[in-house]
């Protein structure tokens, strides 16, 4: 079940998470909330003792107030200050610095990469298809939640998480 819940599980909310980002500008509180379901059932069956369970919170505390104050003056939105954290919740502070560098950079080229497209004509077809019309919108928020699961994913398979399982 641990092995699942590290491979599969964690995994495959981080990249709905960013899906949903990508086709509503919004991840639902649900998502977030499993993943932190998710944390509280992996960190018994992953042997986690009580000390690194409040490191872990710590992370995902301290992730979640910075996230809220990129929040505050409209920089992030919220869905993406609460996945976040609770990506971070996972992680802990051993990766967490590679992990901020890593979606930076992915949220970088996101978003030149939304910034290129909303510079070009909307094409015909596209026009029909409402994320990507959203999308194109210059009064909409570029969906950096994939970033924030881009980076996760990249970094997953080199955390304790992965390396227990062995």
């Amino acid at each position: 079940m641990f092995e699942t819940m590290v491979i599969v599980v964690l995994p495959a909310l981080i990249a709905v998470a960013a899906v949903s980002d990508l086709m509503t500008l919004t991840i639902p509180n649900r998502l977030v909330l499993a993943l932190v379901a998710a944390f509280a059932v992996a960190a018994p069956l992953g042997h986690l003792g009580l000390q690194e369970v409040g490191l872990h919170l710590v992370a995902g505390a301290l992730t979640l107030a910075i996230g809220m104050a990129l929040f505050i003056p409209g920089w992030i939105g919220g869905g993406d200050a609460k996945l976040a954290a609770a990506v971070a919740l996972w992680l802990g502070f051993d990766p967490l610095l590679s992990w901020f560098v890593s979606f930076a950079l992915f949220g970088g080229a996101l978003t030149a990469a939304v910034m290129l497209y909303r510079r070009a004509p909307m094409p015909l077809p596209f026009e029909r298809v409402g994320f990507l019309s959203r999308l194109h919108s210059p009064r909409e928020g570029v969906p950096y939640g994939i970033a924030l699961a881009a980076g996760a994913l990249v970094l997953l398979p080199s955390t304790a998480w992965f390396a227990s399982i062995g």
